[in-house]
């Protein structure tokens, strides 16, 4: 029996990873280090992941063919990566399969389901954040803006792959947003999920969104992990969301990151525990709901303090390429134990050093881009000290390895301080290329600045 996991898992663990990005890549190099484990398997993966772990190509979202898969296979667990099948209640259908799995549930995933919800869950709990308020009608929408002057921030109420945010400078891009976003812009997953914090579904079946104020301030993301009644702090990290240099361009999924974050003071990380963390999931909690899972804060540290951005329920992509290669614990036990309700069992250790990433992308992203040019300097890569590559959208095909999504590689390096797991990445960077490639110069200037 393994110590600290509420009950006894074995020396053998078969384990599925659901999903195909970097984050998953992350877990999957840091999941196959586990003594526990003694078989991975990741569904669909990429051509990194294949490298840990054995492919199976079944799609993400066919969550009948994930579930019979597993009850074939004898998977003992699961780890759900990503928000579409978190949200969409691949969970669910897992555990009603005999599969035990990291969560949340479908009805808990609401925290990243809806934008709306979340505001709400604050408004009640006296959780900071920014003001705000949901809509469904455009004329109402437009004139709350004009209310709160400009810049102001409009959210897509559901998924949209990191990119449902707008910030928009002045009256005409703030009614072109709103005008976007309700008339069906985004194609959020989640958005048909709308629950205010008694439980009432919103009224009709149109589009929703958020309209909130601007806030000033630097931004930064921090992660737990719950049981539904324990919480354990996990570590801080600072992404960069445009997709140019000096933060400039659309909003991406995010083009680099790094851990930790200065600005993340130890009384700051307290403070996202005690005024933040605790309460949302003690609020799940008196509704009958258990929060069982990762759960992502991000926040904005105001010049009155910090105040909550936004939720998710899961690892950051790309922040879980930085925070895993400083974990020094079984990341896998660490999972277990928020599934069976024994975090309060547990504690972790982490390495004293820093972890960068720089994300390399294919041109036009986050627009649209070319697929299918192959990828050059992999091997020599390979060879450098402190780095490691993690595949985001790569395919293996006749033995080469193929770009063929937006985000493609996150070029991962650890050192003693900021200033050297940067030198390092940048220095593997600079060796890898494919037709279109192109990457931020600027990850970590932050950092530096401080």
């Amino acid at each position: 029996m393994i110590q600290g996991l509420g009950q006894s898992v074995g020396p053998v663990l078969k384990l599925l990873l659901v999903g195909s990005g970097g984050r998953e890549h992350a877990l999957a190099w840091a999941l196959a280090k586990s003594p526990l484990l003694t078989k991975l398997y990741a569904a669909p993966g990429n051509a990194g992941i294949a490298q840990v772990a054995e492919c199976v190509p079944i799609p993400a979202m066919d969550f009948a063919g994930l579930a019979d898969f597993a009850v074939k296979a004898r998977i003992d667990f699961a780890v759900i990566a990503a928000d579409a099948q978190l949200v969409g209640g691949l969970w669910d259908v897992l555990e009603a399969a005999g599969i035990r799995a990291l969560g949340p549930s479908k009805a808990a995933a609401v925290l990243e389901g809806s934008k709306g919800f979340v505001k709400d869950l604050c408004a009640l709990k006296d959780i900071p954040t920014a003001a705000y308020k949901r809509f469904h009608n455009s004329a109402n929408a437009k004139g709350f803006a004009d209310s709160l002057g400009f810049p102001v921030v409009i959210k897509a109420d559901g998924l949209a792959a990191g990119k449902g945010v707008i910030v928009a400078g002045s009256k005409a891009e703030s009614d072109k947003a709103i005008d976007f976003m309700l008339e069906g812009g985004f194609n959020v997953l989640g958005a048909s999920a709308r629950f205010n914090v008694l439980g009432a579904s919103a009224p009709g079946g149109s589009h929703e969104i958020v309209i909130e104020e601007f806030m000033e301030g630097e931004e930064a993301s921090f992660f737990a992990l719950s049981d539904g009644v324990h919480v354990i702090p996990l570590a801080g990290a600072q992404d960069h969301k445009r997709v140019g240099d000096g933060d400039t361009g659309p909003n991406t999924g995010g083009m680099g990151a790094y851990s930790p974050a200065p600005v993340l003071t130890p009384a700051l990380e307290r403070a996202a525990m005690e005024q933040f963390i605790k309460p949302t999931v003690a609020a799940f909690a008196e509704r009958g709901l258990t929060y069982m899972g990762v759960m992502y804060l991000g926040l904005m540290i105001t010049k009155n303090g910090p105040r909550l951005v936004e939720y998710n329920c899961r690892f950051g992509d790309p922040e879980a390429q930085v925070l895993l290669p400083r974990l020094k614990s079984d990341l896998l036990a660490a999972l277990l134990a928020a599934r069976d309700g024994t975090l309060d069992k547990l504690s972790l250790e982490w390495r004293d050093e820093t972890a960068l990433t720089v994300v390399m992308a294919s041109g036009g992203y986050p627009g649209t881009y070319e697929k299918g040019h192959e990828i050059f300097g992999l091997e020599d890569v390979a060879k450098l000290p402190g780095v490691t590559v993690f595949h985001a959208g790569t395919e293996k095909r006749d033995g080469k390895i193929l770009a063929v999504g937006g985000r493609v590689l996150d070029v991962t390096a650890t050192g003693r301080d900021v200033a050297e797991a940067r030198a390092r990445a940048y220095a593997a960077v600079e060796k890898i290329s494919w037709k279109t490639s192109f990457y931020r110069k600027d990850i970590g200037w932050r950092a530096f600045k401080r």
